[in-house]
């Protein structure tokens, strides 16, 4: 059934007062709270954390490192864990936490048509690198030197999901978005 919208609503649409005029191609993160975490590559542990972030980390073809900086900066900010009342008050700093970073392309599957994802949305193989690369460098510019995955791997990732606490980000509400 197909919702039909406001003639008004149309016209701000098309004048893009409510969207991005890129296409749905924002970096993106799912960020869980974790008690540990780890990724291993062809039987060997390549990164592992304790308390802290696993962040899977997905690029889109329009990406630069501004989104890169302003998705680090946003996640690793992120007060979720509990302080001494129960709330989630205290942020890595806080608690000393850890953060493990894994390239997930498959974060731009789309599941619209058919019973198999397309991820023509993702970025392709070498921005997608470039940007996981310089991710993982303002990670460690902002004083979370990240464990990491290695991009284009066949990697099984573990986690003790801590909560569970998991939230999705993505720059374009970041950095497109009227504050509140």
């Amino acid at each position: 059934m197909r919702q039909h919208i406001s003639k008004q609503s149309y016209i701000e649409f098309a004048r893009g007062k409510h969207i991005d005029k890129r296409k749905d191609t924002h970096m993106r993160a799912v960020l869980t709270r974790v008690s540990s975490a780890s990724v291993t590559i062809d039987g060997e542990v390549v990164g592992k954390i304790g308390r802290g972030f696993l962040i899977l980390l997905g690029v889109g073809p329009e990406d630069t490192e501004v989104e890169c900086r302003a998705l680090a900066e946003k996640a690793l900010g992120l007060r979720v864990f509990e302080d001494e009342n129960g709330k989630m008050n205290l942020g890595l700093e806080a608690i000393g936490g850890e953060v493990l970073v894994v390239s997930q392309f498959t974060l731009y599957g789309n599941c619209r048509k058919g019973r198999r994802p397309s991820f023509a949305g993702a970025a392709g193989p070498e921005l997608g690198e470039k940007l996981y690369e310089q991710f993982l460098a303002d990670c460690e510019s902002l004083g979370y030197p990240p464990q990491h995955g290695r991009f284009g791997a066949d990697m099984k990732v573990e986690s003790v999901n801590d909560g569970p606490v998991t939230l999705i980000l993505d720059t374009d509400q970041l950095l497109h978005e009227p504050r509140r």
